[in-house]
């Protein structure tokens, strides 16, 4: 049977990107039959890395069938895979988050998780020689997605390593950094499609803080006032979103690429209180600045209290 190779719900770079860049290790090198797959569609630097590098989008699917075999890459967190998946057969976990428990297995599986910024780190670390076989389109996914998940270099989470991995593709393929990390971030910035649901869900995790369950959202931008200029439909929308998703509220955070901070939307008094006790901040309005904040995974997440 054909591998699957997915990541998470609302699909980044990284968890479009990775399961492009494994699937090709594991046909081409491993000679082991295996396909990548979206949970959704791709946000809109996801979309710009798959047609500047001319790679096929995967399929999208909504769940996985009992026993399938699938690779799991950029997640390990249940609430983010398909509802089935702990009937799939589980045969490997590729992450850079941390352990959250919750997953399956038919027996003993290969797990890499490892303290970096970017999956496709961690990938081009496994391939070892064999990266020298990847072709230009596979390298410039996995420049794509380290560029994307270390915000060119800014966000806390980069590693020296990341930024070597990332200078050395970008050498092996002729590519500026700040300029090809321009147009990514340009394309990520353009959300004038997207409904305001649409934006909320785009980038986003479910957590929980003391039985308080949150989307927490993140819109990473180099034009923050885009959809700050409709924080007052995004606040009215949090109310349906939170009720469609079983959830008690949203937090969204627009990051501020260059200017590298965020703005906090606070529709009501429990966000208030979440973003003073959470991050020492003064509220006085439905937005707060929270200068040097840039990562979900390591600045927002792991300071929320109640």
């Amino acid at each position: 049977m054909t591998t699957l190779v997915f990541g998470h719900k609302s699909p980044d770079t990284d968890s479009t990107g990775s399961p492009i860049i494994w699937a090709w290790y594991l046909n081409e090198v491993k000679g082991t039959a295996a396909k990548p797959a979206l949970l959704g569609e791709p946000n809109t630097e996801a979309a710009f890395m798959l047609k500047h590098w001319d790679l096929e989008k995967p399929e999208i699917i909504s769940d996985v069938t009992e026993g399938a075999p699938v690779i799991i890459v950029d997640t390990n967190n249940p609430a983010e895979l398909p509802a089935s998946i702990n009937a799939a057969d589980i045969q490997g976990i590729i992450d850079h988050h941390k352990l959250v428990g919750g997953l399956e297995t038919r027996g003993p599986i290969d797990i890499t998780m490892r303290p970096l910024a970017c999956t496709a780190t961690i990938m081009v670390d496994l391939m070892g020689k064999d990266l020298g076989r990847m072709p230009d389109a596979i390298k410039g996914a996995a420049l794509t997605c380290i560029l994307s998940d270390t915000l060119e270099f800014r966000s806390p989470t980069t590693t020296a390593h990341d930024r070597a991995v990332a200078e050395t593709l970008a050498a092996d393929l002729g590519i500026d950094i700040p300029e090809f990390a321009a147009q990514m971030f340009a394309a990520k910035s353009d959300v004038s499609d997207f409904s305001d649901a649409e934006l909320i869900r785009m980038d986003s995790k479910e957590y929980a803080v003391d039985g308080t369950r949150f989307r927490v959202s993140v819109l990473e931008t180099t034009a923050p006032e885009i959809p700050l200029g409709r924080k007052a439909s995004l606040m009215e929308t949090f109310k349906t979103v939170a009720a469609e998703d079983g959830v008690d509220e949203v937090l969204l955070f627009v990051v501020d690429i260059l200017n590298e901070e965020a703005t906090l939307l606070v529709p009501n008094e429990l966000v208030k209180a979440v973003a003073e006790k959470s991050f020492g901040a003064s509220v006085d309005g439905d937005t707060v600045v929270l200068p040097g904040v840039m990562s979900r995974k390591k600045q927002i997440i792991p300071n929320l209290k109640l």
